[in-house]
């Protein structure tokens, strides 16, 4: 099966000043469809540069991105729009939910941009809300919910429409290490229920543990690729989520990191 994504000599220059800044230098990967892969490295290693070019956010100063046959980085921006609405899904870290919307209505966003009726986007919607623990939240606006809860919209707006990728920076960053297994393992689930390939960029290692692949950006490059042994992630699985018990959703988050808070 070919790839999903394909990254060929992905270069990235940044200027600052008179200097340039070489965020990413010559990387090269490919994702299987259905994957989960985490992107890993520390602060200013180039990971979120790089799930910024995966998701057609950045234009590369060299090289290609495919997402199935098509090269998004010879798109131009009202065709990268199209193509991120009809297949592609993000959960930022800043949450990026408009403020006078209410949760719902976030969720059922991208919905709308694919000519879903009102009435049943709103319904999807909070069924999708509720898969997250937030049923009781729908008619909330962003301003009434902690960090956490915003978060999990952010979320639930990303798997609504079932997209074919997801792009995630930090999606548990402001939750508490139960709610971040508990959320986890719910994206992890409707993931794999969907058949939706799922690229998360992270610096915690313990949640890469039970990704398909871990890509280790440093200094720009790709330092390691490596795909999970099957039954090393089987196990990873079972000590990490050994206490959740099975239900449809997870319970209200916890936010341990203020809300105007973001991890570098």
């Amino acid at each position: 099966m070919a790839p999903i994504i394909r990254v060929e000599h992905l270069r990235k220059v940044y200027r600052v000043g008179h200097e340039k800044v070489i965020a990413l230098n010559d990387v090269n990967l490919a994702i299987e469809p259905g994957e989960v892969c985490c992107i890993v490295g520390p602060s200013g290693s180039g990971k979120s540069t790089l799930l910024n070019q995966l998701a057609g956010l950045e234009k590369p100063t060299k090289g290609h991105v495919f997402i199935g046959k098509h090269d998004i980085s010879e798109m131009t921006e009202n065709e990268l729009a199209k193509f991120r609405q009809e297949h592609l899904g993000f959960i930022f870290q800043s949450y990026n939910l408009l403020p006078n919307l209410t949760a719902a209505e976030n969720v059922a966003l991208p919905l709308m941009f694919k000519g879903v009726g009102r009435k049943e986007r709103i319904k999807l919607a909070t069924q999708e809300l509720k898969k997250m623990g937030l049923g009781k939240r729908a008619g909330h606006k962003p301003t009434e919910m902690s960090g956490g809860q915003q978060q999990r919209v952010g979320i639930a707006r990303a798997f609504v429409a079932k997209p074919k990728v997801i792009f995630a920076d930090e999606p548990t960053g402001n939750l508490d290490s139960q709610t971040t297994k508990q959320v986890l393992y719910r994206m992890l689930n409707m993931a794999k229920e969907n058949g939706i390939t799922f690229v998360m960029v992270t610096h915690e290692r313990d949640l890469a543990a039970v990704a398909d692949r871990v890509v280790t950006i440093k200094d720009g490059k790709v330092e390691s690729d490596v795909v999970m042994d099957a039954e090393a992630k089987a196990a990873a699985m079972a000590e990490m989520f050994s206490e959740i018990m099975e239900q449809e959703a997870p319970a209200e988050p916890n936010t341990t990191v203020p809300l105007n808070s973001e991890k570098q």
